[in-house]
C-alpha cells in the first residue's frame, strides 16, 4: 500500500501557502480504474497545509487507481486579499498499485498553477 503527501507554494509571495485545503478523493468509473461511466469520487482523506505549506501525511493504504486531489485556491486567496482566476486546482493522477511514497507539490498562483510528481 502507497501513502500520499503534498506541498503547496505560493510563486506570487515566494513563500508557502499556508491553510490550505486539500481533500483526497479516489475515483471510479474512469479508464484506468476499470470502468467507463462517469467518475463517482469517494473522499479519502481531508486536511489543511500546515505553517510549511504541506500535508506531510495526507493518506496511507492507498492501492492501485485513479485519484484526484481537490485544492481549495479560492478560499486561501480571498483570506489574503487577493483576486485570483481559479478557485480550485483539481489535480487527477492515477497510481501504480505498487507499494511507495507519492509526492504531489502544486506551485500556485493567482493565474496560473503547476505540479508535478515530487519525490
Amino acid at each position: 500500500m502507497s501513502s500520499l503527501s503534498t506541498h503547496v507554494l505560493d510563486a506570487t509571495s515566494g513563500r508557502p501557502a499556508v491553510a490550505v485545503r486539500v481533500r483526497l478523493e479516489r475515483l471510479d468509473g474512469l479508464p484506468g480504474s476499470g470502468g467507463t461511466t462517469a467518475p463517482d469520487a469517494a473522499v479519502v482523506a481531508e486536511a489543511v497545509t500546515d505553517a510549511d505549506g504541506r500535508v506531510a501525511q495526507l493518506a496511507t493504504g492507498l492501492g492501485g487507481g485513479v485519484y484526484r486531489l481537490v485544492f481549495d485556491t479560492g478560499t486561501y486567496f480571498s483570506a489574503t486579499g487577493t483576486a485570483a482566476f481559479y478557485p480550485q486546482v483539481v489535480v487527477t493522477f492515477q497510481l501504480s498499485g505498487l507499494e511507495q511514497h507519492y509526492h504531489v507539490p502544486l506551485l500556485l498562483s493567482p493565474f496560473a498553477y503547476s505540479t508535478y510528481r515530487g519525490s
